[in-house]
């Protein structure tokens, strides 16, 4: 009898000890998946915010502004941007912008193939990585910019992401934008690029602080004819008329 009892209370202890370390697991569990979630809720309001708000400031941007103590940026809507700038920077950066929702594999596959020496990034992606996250190369980033794109691409219309894409860019040291880029190569305003000057922005943007277009190396000129080639064939053949009026 006294061994019979002996064994249900270490029976018992044995219960409470396996519960006490479930415990601990199930509370981390649930707090885990707390967290996930208010993260997740913060980037749809900001998302759902910046498809009609201007976004007040990037990490890039304020990164810079730190370094050099100002930068030059002011926020202008695509219809006061020439339409040969839009048509150029989505020959540069991105052709296949209107015909993909938010990833283009046939660029991804070109960079694995150049072994990372280029880059296969959407223009979409390029503004989640600006607005929402940082820039540099790691996991934790590149994972929350595939789960951030397609909500973008859902939430915003492809002139939105444009627009923002050509007032967050960085297009000079310190410059973001196509109204401050304009103004510093041209001096004239973003609505007044004739194709050359717009090729040449363009031209700039994949390595702003080692490219300039007021003093194009023969690399620069070069890739600027490909572009204005480029901007003149998406528009003849209506790659430009998700963003275009």
């Amino acid at each position: 009898m006294a061994k019979a009892v002996a064994k249900k209370k270490k029976a018992k202890s044995s219960k409470k000890a396996v519960k006490l370390k479930v415990q601990p697991l199930r509370w981390l569990r649930r707090w885990l998946l707390r967290v996930v979630l208010a993260v997740a809720a913060v980037f749809f309001f900001l998302i759902l915010l910046f498809s009609v708000v201007t976004p007040p400031i990037t990490h890039t941007i304020w990164a810079e502004q730190r370094r050099l103590g100002e930068v030059d940026r002011i926020w202008v809507p695509l219809g006061e941007i020439a339409p040969v700038l839009a048509r150029s920077v989505v020959a540069a950066e991105d052709a296949q912008f209107c015909r993909h929702w938010g990833f283009d594999a046939r660029a991804i596959q070109s960079a694995i193939e150049a072994g990372g020496a280029r880059g296969g990034s959407t223009i979409s992606q390029q503004v989640v990585k600006n607005v929402f996250l940082w820039q540099g190369r790691s996991w934790p980033r590149k994972v929350l910019e595939t789960l951030l794109t397609p909500a973008v691409e859902i939430v915003w219309s492809k002139r939105r992401i444009l627009e923002v894409y050509l007032n967050v860019a960085e297009m000079d040291e310190g410059v973001f934008g196509a109204e401050a880029a304009a103004r510093k190569y041209f001096g004239v305003g973003p609505d007044q690029l004739s194709a050359r000057q717009a090729a040449l922005i363009a031209a700039v943007l994949p390595n702003p602080k080692d490219r300039s277009a007021r003093r194009p190396s023969g690399f620069v000129q070069r890739r600027a004819a490909q572009i204005a080639d480029g901007a003149a064939t998406i528009r003849a053949d209506g790659r430009a008329e998700c963003f275009e009026d």
